[in-house]
Parts: structure tokens; sequence; C-alpha cells
């Protein structure tokens, strides 16, 4: 049987729990991963997910900003969270599925990381690095058990490759495609030999985005983004991936969020 697992980067599940639910009526997916939840800790709107069939969750919240949630309409049998930088701010969370191929996933907001990109000046930059830097030294050392079975999705807040965004070269400069943040997330991606299962389905020469400013007059006409959204997933599994869809229509639903999901299918 197919699996289907979602990651959006929600900008606040409160506000948006009716795009939430359109979007798992729509597209059915078995387990939606959220990041930017703004919700704080018990105060999810599981109510609304239970009665479409989705009465599993697993959260991470704190008033007013960041927080992951992973939600599923199949039981997982543990659920954990990993803290990062020192600081308890609800930007990992994990949860694994059984049955006769076990699945660890990883649901990650990595921080934005602020207008400048020194770490000298910007100490949200300087935070970034130093998160992306622990979670390469994470990975490398075991973050899925046995090596097999693993995603990671969320949003990783770094667009890597050149037709990430929609120019290399006028961002080299702006935070999220700066050398080292690319070079930061690809050792980390290197770090725990994850397979980056959307590049697989859209070749790397291909404009390929999941988020595009508020700031935009016209997001659609300017066309402006960056892929800041990320589906990996270990060799093994890799390998079952057989779809990703970046529905680009969601960002144009009523008060969205700038991010759109993005889709996995395993078969």
């Amino acid at each position: 049987m197919a699996l289907k697992i979602a990651t959006w980067n929600i900008n606040s599940v409160r506000l948006r729990i009716g795009l939430v639910t359109r979007f798992l009526n729509t597209w059915k997916p078995d387990i939606l991963c959220l990041q930017e939840t703004k919700c704080p800790q018990g105060q999810f709107p599981s109510s609304a997910l239970k009665e479409i069939g989705y009465p599993y969750l697993a959260e991470r919240g704190q008033s007013g900003y960041h927080g992951v949630a992973i939600v599923a309409r199949i039981p997982f049998e543990a659920q954990s969270h990993r803290l990062f930088c020192g600081k308890d701010d609800c930007r990992h969370i994990a949860a694994r599925f059984g049955g006769a191929t076990p699945l660890t996933l990883h649901n990650l907001y990595v921080p934005a990381g602020g207008d400048e990109p020194d770490p000298a000046i910007n100490e949200k930059f300087a935070h970034k690095l130093q998160f992306l830097d622990e979670l390469e030294h994470w990975f490398a050392n075991g973050a899925v058990p046995g090596g097999k079975n693993g995603l990671v999705v969320g949003d990783l807040n770094v667009a890597p490759l050149e037709h990430d965004v929609w120019s290399h070269r006028q961002l080299l400069k702006v935070v999220s495609h700066t050398p080292v943040e690319t070079d930061g997330l690809l050792r980390v991606q290197r770090a725990g030999k994850w397979v980056d299962v959307m590049r697989e389905h859209v070749p790397a020469d291909r404009k390929l985005y999941t988020w595009w400013s508020y700031r935009a007059r016209d997001w659609d006409a300017a066309d402006r983004g960056r892929r800041l959204d990320h589906v990996w997933a270990t060799p093994d599994l890799a390998r079952h991936c057989i779809k990703i869809e970046t529905p680009r229509e969601i960002r144009g639903w009523t008060q969205p969020s700038d991010h759109i999901p993005v889709i996995a299918t395993l078969a």
C-alpha cells in the first residue's frame, strides 16, 4: 500500500486550520508534518483534524513562535524530540511508525537566520549556522536506527542548489542562499547519507520552488520563489518514492501561508 507524507510550513496552525483541513480532504496524505505552528503546547486545534480522520498527533509548541507537529491517520508507536543550540524552541519532533518496515520520521524547522548574512553582527544567522553544524554531527552519528527507513522533512530554510532560487546570482548574498548556508546544508545531507528525493523527481537544472514572499505584489506573475522545504530519505527508502507533488495553487488560496506543501508518495 502506498504511503503519502506531506510537509508544510503553515505559518500559524490556528489561523489556518481551515486550509489544513481543506488540504487534507483534497490530497489525503497519510501523514502531515507542519512547521511554524505558532501554537502553545496543548492548544493545537486537533478536534478539526480528528473529525476528518486524523486522530494521531505529536506536537512541540510554544506561544507565538516556531513549533512543529506531526498529524496522522495511522498510529505511531513512539515520539521524541531533540534540542539544538541549547534552546528549547520547538524546532524538531520525530515519530516512529511500526509495521513490517518501521519508519523513523524527523520533522524539522531550521532557523530562518534574519536578514544580515554575517554571524559576527547577526545573532540569528549565527544561530542558524550553529544549528546546521549540530544537525550535521547528529546525522553523522545515527539519527535513524540502523540507518534504514528514515525520512527528514520540513522547512530547512536553505535553498541549496542554483535552480532552487529565482536568481542564483542575485541571491548569493541573501540569507537562505549564501554559500555558507548552502554548503552547510549539503554537508548535513551528506552526513546522514540522505537522498534529496525532490531532486530525484525534478532534475536539478529545472526551477523548483516551495516559498514565495508575501512582499511581492503579484507573487504568481513575479515568480521569485525559493525551495526552502525539503524531503530527504535514506537510500533504501528513496528507491520507493514514486511521486513528488508541489501544489503551487495552494499559495493562491485565501489568507495563505507563504509556503506550499510538498507531498511524497512511497510505494
